[in-house]
């Protein structure tokens, strides 16, 4: 594929090999050569109805065909798709209109209520997405036909053109849009292609929404080699999505370690019989030790992945070679092709191999900046040089660990303290199913750290035998100042832990056992 863009990766599947399946859902199915038509078909509406180039038009949709169909359509008119979260509520979204000057917005019709309003006070134009008859687009992308609109001019498409504007999941901050253009996404989807393999014959099981990035690089990937995605937003049932995988002849998983969690107490994996599944993918945060062992076993002889990236950086960075899992547990891997990864100290100087240091890294896939935003800008991109904002060291092979994100780093009595590091502790009790640490500052002590802990079905863990635990696998001073046992941590629809959220409990009393936060 030699063409950088995304829309004509799609036609030219679509004109080699015009009935090979390209999206499914529960519901619908597109080959290359229907999801080739429709996103033309919409796109000449669009354009018709004054979305030129250089437009921002905002989609907010679950993961549907119609959301492949929408996004592809507005690229292919030159105009640059602004992906937020379709849970996202108002006071968000009326920022990020704000602030992209969206005049178009793709909604889903069950979300009519909130968008109303914002459309009313922003002057925007709604497309909407539904099942009824009133609705401009069906859930498979369909579009009432029109003989009087014109047919769909080309647009010439730069590749430092953006292509993609990405809300990050603000679960430590405030929600920035990070700025992708066809550069950085065709880079990034060419490196994880190579290092997974992909071909035609391959076919994911998504089941991450397509508003984060990990769940868009995971479509991309596949359009990108002509292989095909099962969109399935069923994963409150799991059982039900594995048997899909199973139905479907899926040969990738993509997951988050809450993925993995909530699968490995609810589904048999080995009893569902994955025959053709090759390749298991995990990102978006560090797993348990044990559960990436469990996953290893548990999925095999498919091969897992354990990968590392930021919204940033399109979406990957480094990944773990399967075959080193064993020597290298713990590890993020290596640099995926075409990225560069130093550890840097505070002023830019390579450290040491075995020490901690800043993570910085530079390829085509680097992010121009966020939307708006200079000086956040400034801050993360310094002489061509990603700031990550993680801490790592690495070993005398080039392997990387994690430590933790600079922000996130604690200050115990004088040491600085990785809740990465006692959150591992903590998952390797198996009365154990999730915790999350934060810190918070006492006036008298300094920092303490503070655990949330959710214990497994049935379990009985007392916060004293959890403690004996900890002074078995932690120095005194790590282990945390308080426990607190909880029924269930809170999650952005991306799976990531919402620490703000934890860290404002602690502004409280401290929670009671068995509380939900």
């Amino acid at each position: 594929m030699n063409s950088p863009f995304l829309p004509e990766w799609v036609r030219s599947h679509a004109r080699r090999s015009p009935e090979a399946p390209a999206i499914a859902t529960p519901e619908v199915r597109l080959t290359y050569r229907e999801l080739a038509e429709r996103f033309r078909s919409l796109g000449a509406r669009l354009a018709a109805a004054g979305v030129v180039s250089g437009d921002r038009v905002v989609v907010s949709l679950p993961n549907l065909a119609a959301t492949v169909v929408v996004d592809l359509a507005i690229q292919t008119i030159g105009a640059c798709v602004v992906e937020v979260s379709h849970a996202w509520r108002a006071p968000a979204l009326s920022a990020i209109l704000a602030k992209t000057g969206a005049r178009v917005a793709v909604v889903h019709e069950r979300d009519l209520r909130v968008w109303s309003e914002l459309a009313r006070l922003h002057q925007l134009r709604l497309w909407v997405v539904g099942a009824t008859p009133a609705s401009s687009i069906s859930d498979a992308g369909e579009i009432a036909p029109d003989p009087t609109t014109p047919a769909l001019r080309p647009h010439f498409a730069r590749l430092d053109d953006p292509a993609l504007i990405v809300y990050t999941s603000g679960s430590t901050s405030e929600p920035r849009g990070v700025v992708q253009t066809w550069r950085n996404i065709d880079a990034n989807t060419r490196s994880i292609a190579q290092f997974l393999e992909l071909t035609e014959r391959d076919r994911a099981m998504l089941v991450l929404p397509l508003s984060y990035c990990y769940g868009r690089s995971v479509l991309q990937t596949h359009l990108f080699v002509g292989g095909s995605v099962f969109l399935d937003d069923r994963f409150m049932y799991p059982r039900i999505v594995f048997d899909a995988m199973r139905d479907e002849g899926c040969t990738g998983f993509a997951g988050v370690p809450t993925t993995f969690e909530i699968i490995r107490r609810q589904v048999d994996v080995r009893a569902v019989g994955l025959d053709r599944l090759r390749y298991v993918t995990q990102a978006g945060g560090a797993m348990a030790p044990e559960t990436i062992r469990w996953a290893r076993d548990a999925f095999g002889p498919a091969r897992l992945f354990i990968m590392y990236g930021q919204t940033e950086a399109t979406a990957r960075l480094s990944y773990l070679p399967p075959e080193q899992a064993n020597g290298k547990e713990g590890s993020i891997g290596i640099a995926i092709p075409g990225v560069d990864l130093r550890v840097v100290d505070d002023a830019g100087a390579p450290v040491p191999d075995g020490l901690v240091g800043n993570l910085v890294a530079r390829g085509d896939n680097i992010t121009p900046g966020y939307l708006g935003e200079p000086e956040e800008t400034r801050r993360i991109l310094r002489d061509g040089w990603l700031w990550t904002g993680d801490l790592v060291r690495r070993d005398e092979e080039g392997f990387l660990f994690y430590v933790g994100r600079t922000k996130d780093i604690l200050k115990i009595d004088g040491h600085r303290v990785s809740p990465l590091e006692i959150e591992e502790a903590i998952a390797r009790h198996p009365d154990v199913a999730e915790t999350a640490v934060v810190g918070s500052m006492q006036d008298s002590m300094g920092e303490t750290a503070t655990a949330f802990v959710v214990r497994r079905a049935g379990s009985t863990l007392s916060e004293a035998g959890l403690r004996r635990f900890c002074l078995e696998h932690l120095a005194q001073f790590k282990i945390p100042k308080a426990i607190a046992f909880v029924d269930a941590l809170p999650h952005n629809e991306s799976g990531k832990v919402l620490r703000a959220r934890l860290a404002s409990e602690l502004a409280t009393p401290t929670p009671t056992p068995r509380q939900r936060i």
